[in-house]
């Protein structure tokens, strides 16, 4: 009785086991009411966060979002907008894959044949990925502070033993698993070399050099806006590190690229020419790698542009191109 009762246990464990992996961790995001249709696309809106990101810490009542008030305000202007929820610390290629499994589940519960995505830091690689493996399944693809280029950021960590050895206790063993564990899929892998590696320059010229694009610009100029695929591609980023005294953590954090680069032409993590993709929006916003997306909190400069009015414009364009 015993023995059946521990294989009936064990094969519940392992049910739900296949269960949480196979969860892709998409998040629909609705609106109380509508107020407009200034942001309402001819296709879905498809956010992915970027490295040691997350869609949403907590419940809906009750929680962060990694795009803080972006979503929310989008679905209010009319837009059919969706969070989607890959590994904290891993490589393009396999935060690609996840992406990948839930692009078809919005095709699927929309009907529509393309999604626009929209990517943060590492999340602009991750979205590229799936121009590259499926490029009919994308109208559009939009870089905020992607690591298009690189971060010499993670060549220099990955360079000084020490720095990996911390940054792997506490982001790869501790930070992500707990990050996972909040989004309701702790399942999900975590490598924090294969993540850093993804997002350093050497490795950013390695992944552009097998999947090349016209729209990743030769120089710090403007790439091809819409590639022979017909795929349209924007970029924006900030050239800002500390924005607001308040915001402690953003202000730790975008210390990181003036180390690297000895300059200060970057967000904190990313450097300017490196974020480009296609049509380059703007690249030197008032913000800092986190503003970007309206973290930590909604905490900004004074003088800093809104970062929700920011993607809130940016749906409005994609619509006006008939997007």
């Amino acid at each position: 009785m015993k023995k059946k009762i521990s294989l009936l246990g064990l094969s519940l464990i392992c049910g739900l086991t296949a269960i949480n992996a196979q969860a892709s961790g998409l998040q629909k995001v609705n609106a109380s009411y509508v107020s407009s249709d200034y942001a309402k696309t001819k296709y879905p809106i498809v956010f992915n966060h970027g490295m040691f990101g997350f869609s949403r810490l907590g419940t809906s009542s009750l929680g962060v979002d990694y795009f803080y008030q972006v979503l929310p305000d989008l679905a209010r202007n009319g837009a059919n907008v969706y969070a989607t929820q890959v590994s904290p610390l891993e490589s393009t290629e396999v935060r690609g894959e996840q992406l990948l499994q839930q692009v078809d589940e919005v095709l699927a519960l929309t009907g529509a044949p393309k999604v626009n995505l929209i990517g943060h830091s590492h999340g602009g690689p991750t979205i590229r990925y799936i121009e590259i493996v499926a490029p009919n399944k994308v109208a559009s693809l939009t870089a905020v502070a992607g690591t298009i280029k690189g971060s010499k950021v993670a060549d220099d960590i990955l360079n000084n033993k020490a720095a990996n050895l911390v940054l792997t206790i506490v982001g790869q063993y501790l930070v992500a698993p707990l990050e996972t564990l909040l989004e309701g899929n702790p399942n999900l892998p975590n490598n924090l070399n294969r993540s850093l590696q993804s997002i350093s320059e050497k490795g950013s010229t390695e992944f552009n050099a097998k999947y090349p694009s016209a729209a990743i610009p030769t120089d710090c100029g403007n790439g091809q806006k819409v590639t022979s695929n017909g795929v349209y591609h924007y970029s924006w980023t900030g050239t800002a590190q500390i924005t607001n005294i308040l915001d402690i953590a953003d202000s730790a954090i975008s210390q990181l690229a003036p180390l690297s680069y000895k300059n200060s032409d970057n967000d904190g993590l990313v450097s300017r020419c490196n974020t480009h993709l296609g049509q380059v929006i703007r690249d030197n916003y008032y913000q800092s790698h986190l503003d970007e997306v309206n973290q930590v909190l909604g905490l900004k400069g004074l003088f800093a542009p809104n970062p929700v009015d920011l993607f809130r414009q940016h749906a409005n364009r994609l619509k006006l191109e008939g997007l």
